[in-house]
């Protein structure tokens, strides 16, 4: 990398720190519970909207895992997601009634609680659909992953996100709250990805998967990001680029191996697709407040009728 792309993005990453610095002033603190996190607890920070079905289970699962506190960002819920989040003591709640596109998708706002909170802490970052796995994860807690990391000097853990789905129409099988999302999605495509380096931030650049092949096939490269780096040994000087895909310092996106070796990665398993995906497609499209004008919502719903079974032999 060349002296001037490293000074640019030094640049950059300042400019960031300074945006989720001035955008801290959307933020209302509704459940403040920061003072019972210690100095080694192990944190999550997540942004939601009308997710009240699903975080029954989430908590319970990274809670098993070994998650001490969880941060949340409600982006103006109407479900009963932010009564839920305040009854929860391991939980810290923020809300903000303001623009999810203009707080860079919810990054600005979690960029700044984690330059607040995060500092020293192993953190993971991830949506109430994402879930969490790595080698052993059966087995042993997240606190044996990050124990070896921090022996092996590993300060950043990438995980590909990986698209689940049911056998069968995605609205076939209600989804009710506290339901495993998996034991109704338990499919995946075992292929059908490919994968590039981005050259600006030396991170990796995944696609494919059942939403490229049933909704992306005449655009493949409009395809959602399957790359992920959520799992982070937080430093204040540290900032999210574009949600979980990239980081920086550059370095922070090194989660591979390029000499034809093998180094340990984990996957997001995602529970997207599920009964209340219809709806929430619908929702979300009418907002209009995710990336490239929605563009990914609008191609969910002019072919969810078609391609409402994702599941192919």
């Amino acid at each position: 990398m060349s002296v001037v792309t490293s000074y640019r993005l030094r640049l950059q990453r300042k400019r960031w720190r300074l945006r989720a610095l001035r955008k801290r002033r959307e933020l209302f603190c509704q459940h403040d519970q920061t003072h019972r996190i210690r100095p080694d607890d192990f944190l999550l920070f997540s942004t939601i909207r009308n997710e009240r079905v699903r975080l029954p289970y989430f908590l319970e699962y990274y809670r098993k895992l070994g998650v001490e506190h969880f941060f949340f960002v409600d982006n103006n819920s109407t479900d009963g997601s932010r009564k839920y989040l305040m009854d929860q003591p391991d939980v810290s709640l923020w809300v903000s009634t303001r623009s999810y596109k203009r707080a860079r998708f919810g990054v600005d706002w979690l960029n700044w609680l984690m330059r607040r909170y995060a500092h020293g802490h192993w953190t993971l970052t991830v949506d109430p659909d994402e879930f969490f796995v790595y080698p052993f994860c059966d087995t042993r807690p997240l606190r044996a992953l990050t124990d070896w990391l921090d022996a092996s000097s590993i300060r950043s853990f990438g995980a590909m996100l990986l698209d689940m789905y049911p056998k069968g129409s995605i609205d076939e099988r209600p989804y009710s709250e506290g339901d495993d999302p998996f034991q109704i999605a338990s499919w995946f495509d075992p292929g059908n990805y490919i994968i590039s380096q981005n050259q600006k931030f030396g991170s990796l650049w995944i696609q494919g998967g059942p939403r490229m092949r049933a909704f992306f096939a005449d655009e493949p490269a409009r395809a959602p990001a399957l790359n992920k780096i959520p799992l982070v040994k937080w430093d204040r000087k540290y900032t999210y680029v574009s949600s979980t895909h990239s980081l920086l310092p550059r370095g922070l996106n090194l989660v591979y191996d390029e000499w034809g070796g093998e180094k340990a990665s984990g996957v997001l398993l995602h529970a997207k697709f599920l009964d209340v995906f219809v709806q929430k497609s619908a929702e979300e499209l009418d907002r209009r407040q995710h990336y490239a004008a929605s563009h990914e919502y609008r191609a969910y719903q002019a072919n969810l009728r078609e391609k409402s079974n994702l599941w192919c032999p």
